[in-house]
């Protein structure tokens, strides 16, 4: 079953997405954080703190699945 996070903006960055969804405690975590787990971004694996999360992405991190939802949407 899936996790919705409910954003702001209309994007976000994936190491924000990561502290926001409270998977790591900062944002200097990210790095190490994506070099050690695996990270899916609509099934494409991700290691790229910078890249953009938008509205109705699906992130799968450790067998876990977050749906982001843009809060307008």
């Amino acid at each position: 079953m899936a996790t919705f996070i409910t954003i702001e903006n209309d994007l976000i960055t994936l190491g924000q997405f990561l502290k926001f969804s409270k998977i790591i405690n900062n944002g200097g975590e990210a790095r190490h954080f994506l070099l050690n787990n695996v990270v899916l971004v609509n099934k494409t694996p991700e290691q790229r703190r910078g890249r953009k999360i938008r509205n109705g992405d699906v992130i799968e991190i450790n067998n876990q699945e977050f749906v982001v939802k843009n809060q307008g949407a």
